[in-house]
């Protein structure tokens, strides 16, 4: 693993009962972005900067505070579970990042250094990932990208609904939130978001928000973002400039 450096609840007047303790923490990354052990899928096309993007959510839970364009209120344990460049060259990525935020998210960023090969879709992978967010006490588990935690069609639903499964598994068990980075349809629409994921049937019943990236013109560094939440209206759409991105 390598890491970057209440009052009681009142008694119950009724019998066999449990008290309700509000959620002090309902949302981890406004404005609704990320709820407390949601799911978001973050989505695009290929070199759309989903990667840079996911990180850079990362590195805002890690830190708290303003990052990005999004507000986390109070730091979070953050474990990053990646597959798209080998681990002395996403830690020189990390180090760049962490130049923006300095050594306030140390203490709180973690990647899994050997989950390459772990398969979601296998009980002994799934194990693998539920015992590195246990063994770091995780809030929020990025994984980027899904595709290689699985060895399923992703144009099966039923295999799709099987590998979200073990998705709300990961959840339950580890009482964390999910961020997944997940590629889309070649077909989708210019105006889908939910619907413009793979195997967007069987993510529908388990995702909490969706999160799509769209390059308005190859020549220009900017991603517009569109957003859709299950249980909130969603933001208007925003432009990021990958110029401000460490």
């Amino acid at each position: 693993m390598l890491q970057f450096k209440p009052r009681p609840a009142p008694s119950c007047l009724w019998p066999n009962c449990s008290p309700i303790i509000p959620n002090r923490n309902p949302v981890l990354i406004e404005p609704g972005l990320l709820p407390s052990q949601g799911i978001l899928f973050l989505g695009g096309e290929p070199k759309t900067g989903k990667s840079l993007l996911v990180a850079n959510l990362a590195f805002a839970l890690a830190a708290g505070g303003d990052h990005a364009g999004f507000k986390v209120s109070c730091p979070k344990r953050v474990l990053i579970c990646q597959f798209e460049l080998p681990t002395p060259q996403f830690a020189l990525r990390l180090a760049t990042m962490r130049k923006a935020v300095g050594n306030c998210a140390d203490s709180n960023l973690f990647v899994d250094t050997r989950v390459s090969g772990h398969m979601l879709s296998s009980t002994a992978g799934l194990n693998h990932f539920l015992n590195s967010a246990r063994s770091v006490q995780a809030d929020v588990i990025v994984i980027d990208p899904l595709y290689s935690t699985h060895d399923q069609d992703e144009n099966d639903t039923r295999a799709m609904a099987a590998l979200c499964q073990a998705l709300v598994r990961l959840r339950d068990s580890s009482k964390a939130a999910l961020i997944v980075v997940h590629h889309i349809r070649k077909s989708a629409g210019r105006h889908e978001l939910g619907s413009a994921f793979r195997g967007s049937s069987a993510l529908h019943a388990v995702g909490d928000s969706y999160l799509l990236l769209a390059r308005p013109s190859p020549q220009i560094p900017t991603v517009e973002l569109r957003f859709q939440f299950r249980y909130a209206a969603a933001p208007p759409s925003r432009f990021l400039s990958l110029d401000d991105w460490p």
